[in-house]
């Protein structure tokens, strides 16, 4: 039996990364179709809602990417 050539960490994160993106960007556009005026009913204060949570949460997820990069603080 022929055994697959091990994929690299940066192989892996390319293709976990590459999915989970569309997975989310497809999940995006779906909830834009909530502004559909004719089927749904909402408040301006429940979409600001609704973005402001989710831009917390890129944010807070963007920054995990970036948290090994910072300098320690030194005198």
């Amino acid at each position: 039996m022929e055994q697959k050539q091990q994929e690299t960490r940066h192989e892996r994160f390319k293709r976990v990364a590459s999915k989970r993106t569309n997975e989310i960007l497809e999940k995006i556009r779906i909830l834009g179709n909530c502004s559909n005026k004719s089927s749904y009913e909402y408040a301006e204060e429940e979409v600001n809602k609704i973005f402001s949570e989710i831009e917390k949460q890129l944010k807070l997820n963007k920054a995990k990417f970036s948290a090994g990069k910072r300098e320690r603080f030194k005198l």
